[in-house]
C-alpha cells in the first residue's frame, strides 16, 4: 500500500465520476486530495485545472487527475504548465502507453464520454503502469527543451 497524495479535480460534469475515483484511490492506499468542485453547480474548469496542474508542476506531488465533460478543456489547461504531461485517455491502452512511453503525470478524463466502469479501469491502469525510460526519456527531454 502507498500513501502517495494524488490531487484530483473536476468541473460540474465530472463531479460524480470524481467521487468514484476518490473511492478507488482510497481503496488502493492513495491519499486523494480533492481540489474541487464540491457539488454539481456550474464552475469554470480552468480554475480547478490550474490548481491541480500547479501542484504537479511545482513538484509538490508526483501526479494528479483532472475530469471535465470531454477532458479536452482540462487537457489544454494542464499542459500549459512546464513539466506537466497531461494525457487525455479514452481506454486502458492509451492509459498504459501514456505512462509507459510518456511518463504521464496528470491523467485527464472525459466524464461525458466514458462509462464509469471504463473510467475506473483507465485510472487503475494509469496508476499501475511504470515509465519505461530509455529512448522514451530522450524524447521527454526533447519536449522540455526551450
Amino acid at each position: 500500500m502507498t500513501s502517495e497524495i494524488i490531487p484530483i479535480g473536476s468541473d460540474h460534469a465530472g463531479f460524480t465520476l470524481k467521487a468514484k475515483i476518490i473511492e478507488l484511490l482510497k481503496n488502493h492506499g492513495f491519499v486523494p486530495q480533492d481540489e474541487g468542485c464540491y457539488d454539481e453547480s456550474s464552475v469554470h474548469y480552468p480554475q480547478i485545472g490550474k490548481r491541480v496542474a500547479s501542484l504537479v508542476a511545482e513538484n509538490r506531488v508526483k501526479r494528479g487527475i483532472l475530469i471535465c465533460g470531454t477532458g479536452i478543456g482540462m487537457s489544454i489547461t494542464a499542459n500549459r504548465f512546464k513539466g506537466v504531461r497531461g494525457t487525455l485517455c479514452h481506454d486502458e491502452s492509451t492509459a498504459s502507453m501514456a505512462r509507459e512511453h510518456n511518463d504521464s503525470n496528470l491523467l485527464v478524463l472525459g466524464a461525458r464520454v466514458l462509462s464509469e466502469d471504463l473510467a475506473l479501469k483507465i485510472v487503475q491502469t494509469w496508476l499501475d503502469t511504470p515509465f519505461a525510460g530509455g529512448r522514451h526519456q530522450d524524447r521527454l527531454n526533447m519536449i522540455e527543451e526551450n
